[in-house]
């Protein structure tokens, strides 16, 4: 179903979706004009350098000022075509360039940006995005932003400053607040302006306001959500905050109903009327929408206990001590820290050595003390032990039968042993079984004499 809108509603549609980066007229003028000089001049002197040696150039650019309004969504968008005409061009004539760029944003003079601004570069093939929303705390403050476009294939930068001038707006804040959480949206998708008016137009539909601005956008990962997986084309989810001039509508008071508030909690989809305008291209997770009266908020004042010295104050800045400062003598301290330390551990070396060698019992005073029996005991012990082990170094071991001569009572002969005389026979057996022995004799034995003998 296509809604038509009176064009009094288109302007003040199309002025709340596209955030007006404004520039002076003069001062765009000069800036393109520098741009393009410095282009002219340093392409040639990048061509003659690039044939012999690789150099890693970084280059700054003039400040670009942007005029934000408080309570109301910034986004700058870091181009890399933008910055492509800053590095050297490809070796080959014909190439297409599409270096990886990756940026470095931070607040002038600090390593991080300002905590209400954000930056998300998806991939260094894809535009870098600073995004987020001012307060009236900011307005009257420049904030120099500086950033840093970093070539991944020659290593080159090429930086310049973004000076961020907060104009303050009656209309900040608006009193009627809605959070929604669409679910099949990433943060840098719903950062482009033509999804971000199409997500606005859709609400303007639904809530029909006279002023009708986007506050703030907040990747679901920023409030604890969980990485999808990288199936079905799963994304991580955004939330957006809008903010209106009138009442919220019925169609969005449709969720603090009983019967969706039962649904919400049995983790089922609330029936909403007016969800198929959404539906076709947002999906809206109507449970987790937050409606906000500013009016009926009841402010919280809570009271801090006194710091005392030594913190700073709240909105203060760190002033270091000045150069001038008082010499300090840090003998003192040594003497605590070294001096006093070695001193007790002096001590107690002499206490351990003259407890370990100066009060020894000794042999005379442990025999006092002994009694008789138990020293009688323990000298026969020590008397035997001794002369076992005497009799040990001099004892002779007998020669086997089996090394001694044998005689043949047949033929008076004498057969040597078995072993000759320098063999160790400590190892071997007494006993030698028959087929182990290497010179076996075989004794013949006397036949008795008789006509029984057969």
């Amino acid at each position: 179903m296509i809604h038509t809108m009176p064009a009094a509603a288109v302007a003040v549609w199309l002025g709340t979706v596209y955030i007006v980066h404004a520039y002076d007229a003069k001062n765009i003028a000069l800036h393109e004009r520098n741009v393009h000089m410095e282009r002219s001049m340093g392409l040639k002197l990048r061509t003659a350098l690039y044939r012999d040696v690789v150099t890693i150039l970084s280059r700054s650019h003039a400040d670009r000022n942007v005029y934000p309004s408080a309570g109301v969504l910034f986004v700058h968008v870091l181009e890399r075509e933008y910055f492509k005409g800053e590095f050297p061009p490809y070796p080959k004539s014909g190439d297409a360039s599409n270096d990886p760029i990756t940026f470095n944003t931070n607040l002038m003079g600090y390593p991080d940006r300002p905590g209400w601004l954000r930056y998300i570069q998806r991939t260094p093939h894809s535009d870098g995005v600073l995004y987020g929303s001012p307060t009236a705390e900011h307005v009257g403050k420049p904030t120099v932003i500086e950033i840093t476009a970093y070539n991944r294939r020659t290593f080159e930068t090429a930086r310049h400053n973004l000076v961020i001038n907060i104009m303050a707006t009656e209309e900040f804040p608006l009193p009627y607040q809605a959070e929604f959480y669409i679910k099949n949206m990433n943060v840098e998708e719903m950062l482009a302006s033509e999804v971000l008016g199409d997500f606005l137009g859709a609400v303007k539909n639904v809530w029909q306001p006279e002023r009708l601005n986007a506050i703030n956008i907040t990747s679901a990962l920023d409030r604890g959500g969980r990485v999808p997986l990288p199936i079905n084309n799963l994304k991580e989810g955004v939330y957006v905050m809008v903010g209106a001039d009138v009442p919220f509508s019925s169609c969005l008071r449709e969720v603090e109903s009983p019967h969706n508030q039962l649904r919400c909690s049995q983790e089922m989809e609330p029936v909403i009327s007016c969800d198929k305008k959404f539906r076709a291209q947002f999906h809206i997770d109507w449970c987790k929408i937050s409606l906000v009266d500013i009016n009926k908020v009841v402010p919280v004042y809570i009271t801090r206990p006194d710091p005392g010295t030594g913190i700073l104050p709240e909105f203060g800045e760190y002033n270091p001590p000045s150069e001038s400062l008082k010499s300090r003598n840090y003998f003192s301290d040594f003497l605590i820290t070294l001096a006093v330390p070695s001193a007790v551990a002096l001590v107690l070396f002499f206490i351990l050595g003259y407890t370990m060698c100066c009060r020894r019992e000794g042999v005379e005073k442990r025999n006092m003390q002994t009694p008789d029996i138990q020293l009688v005991h323990h000298s026969s012990i020590q008397k035997s032990t001794k002369e076992l082990r005497s009799m040990s170094k001099n004892r002779e071991i007998s020669w086997p039968l089996s090394t001694l001569p044998v005689f043949n009572p047949v033929s008076g002969e004498v057969v040597p042993p078995l072993h000759p005389d320098n063999y160790e026979t400590t190892s071997m057996p007494l006993m030698q079984t028959q087929t182990n022995l290497q010179n076996q004799i075989t004794i013949p034995q006397q036949r008795p004499s008789g006509k029984w003998y057969s």
